[in-house]
């Protein structure tokens, strides 16, 4: 069985807008590649799909760790939870109808980790009790605005993990309590 993750790069005051955070160093960047290997395959929102869909394509400005993330994301399976979109791009399904049917079939068909990207998705996902795990990646940087981590009211979560990856960023793991 797959367990769902929801897990996000973020602010230090829990915002989610990954054109003002920017990338992350090096380091940061090759754990994700890593966690992105590991996968069984990502479940995304509409809106972060079209913000990811920026590594369906290679772009000549890439380093090697872009290129690497790149190719990782590219091999992996997604899902796309829309009412609004009618096709994805490559190695990606549309979940249009009966979300919560879907999801649970992809967890009890799956083995490894779905990762779960896009805070409203995320929400919906939660109040139906299919979050697994909850991974807050923090930044030291303070927005002051965005889309916040979490979109709705917080479920209660038990701590459980974290950890320093790379020389600025911090993981901490939650499960629902």
């Amino acid at each position: 069985m797959a367990k769902l993750v929801f897990g996000l790069m973020q602010s230090l005051d829990g915002y989610v807008d990954h054109m003002e955070l920017g990338p992350p160093d090096p380091a940061a960047s090759r754990y994700f590649v890593e966690q992105t290997r590991g996968l069984a395959g990502m479940l995304y929102g509409r809106r972060m799909y079209e913000v990811m869909r920026y590594w369906d394509h290679d772009h000549p400005n890439w380093d090697a760790e872009d290129r690497a993330f790149a190719a990782m994301w590219q091999s992996k399976p997604k899902w796309v939870v829309s009412r609004s979109l009618t096709s994805v791009g490559p190695n990606a399904t549309l979940v249009a109808n009966d979300i919560e049917a879907a999801i649970r079939g992809l967890k009890a068909d799956l083995a490894g980790e779905i990762d779960v990207a896009g805070p409203e998705l995320a929400h919906s996902l939660a109040e139906l009790g299919l979050i697994d795990e909850y991974r807050l990646y923090f930044r030291p940087i303070v927005l002051g605005r965005g889309t916040p981590f979490f979109a709705g009211p917080r479920p209660p979560l038990r701590f459980v993990a974290s950890e320093l990856i790379g020389e600025d960023m911090i993981r901490l793991t939650y499960v629902p309590a």
